[in-house]
């Protein structure tokens, strides 16, 4: 029994759920590592973008968990002042139940005690749910931003086609500028995925802090988003490896050509 009493929960390993500032430390790597790769890219300064959303998800993230205590103090006075009402309501009524001259008058005054009980039950569900309302509005504004984020990424991988690295090809003048290697390509699509999936993260931040059901479903949106960009990048990095592999099996098939005499 006093094991019952005076048992404490375990603490939540840090392996057990998603780290803000982790997830920036990758991030800020990932930035480096792209204007590194790529100096003065639009990718790069993308990257350097999302590291501004990260900390303001990241400040979000420890705020959406804390209680708004003046929302709550006012949301406590505003609903005893309503059940004061509710119970002053129903004194009336009550008194004015022996003094009905009929039992039409009676129901009459039942009916509008039913519907001031409704309007009432309203009012205090309104007023109980004022701060899950404000958190959720800040969270699916930053999840918004996310989803911006993630269709900004594919466009910057849209023009990236591997065909183009891997056959002869005559450009017309309204032809994107392409001169990236192989590696290069793929090392620019390698970095794409990892921005997706970093801010699919990011989005599944807020569902780790607030629990609401619409949350979670725009941080489904965007999870699914990221998913969906991410297997399109995947697919033009599958079809470089497959080149590649090609390409070498080709080369060591070939005869070793004969030397000329000296």
């Amino acid at each position: 029994m006093f094991s019952i009493l005076f048992f404490k929960p375990e603490p939540e390993s840090q392996y057990s759920e998603l780290n803000a500032s982790r997830i920036r430390g990758t991030l800020e790597r990932l930035t480096h590592r792209i204007s590194e790769r790529f100096p003065g890219s639009g990718l790069s300064q993308v990257s350097a973008g999302l590291q501004d959303v990260a900390a303001r998800v990241e400040r979000l993230c420890h705020w959406l968990p804390r209680p708004l205590w003046p929302i709550r103090a006012l949301a406590i006075l505003a609903g005893l002042a309503v059940l004061g009402i509710f119970v002053l309501a129903g004194l009336l009524t009550l008194q004015a139940g022996p003094q009905a001259s009929s039992v039409s008058d009676l129901l009459q005054g039942i009916e509008s005690a039913i519907n001031e009980i409704i309007f009432l039950s309203i009012a205090l569900y309104f007023l109980s749910t004022i701060e899950v309302r404000i958190k959720r509005r800040a969270a699916l504004k930053a999840l918004h931003r996310l989803r911006s984020i993630a269709h900004v990424v594919d466009m910057h991988q849209l023009a990236k086609d591997p065909n183009y690295v891997l056959t002869v090809s005559a450009p017309t003048a309204s032809s994107p500028e392409r001169l990236l290697t192989a590696f290069e390509l793929a090392r620019y699509l390698d970095y794409c995925s990892e921005l997706l999936s970093i801010t699919s993260k990011l989005a599944a931040l807020h569902a780790q802090y607030l629990n609401d059901p619409v949350v979670l479903s725009a941080v489904d949106d965007v999870e699914g988003l990221a998913h969906s960009l991410s297997a399109k990048i995947w697919q033009k990095i599958m079809i470089l490896d497959l080149a590649e592999q090609r390409l070498e099996k080709l080369n060591g098939d070939q005869p070793d050509q004969p030397t000329a005499p000296h």
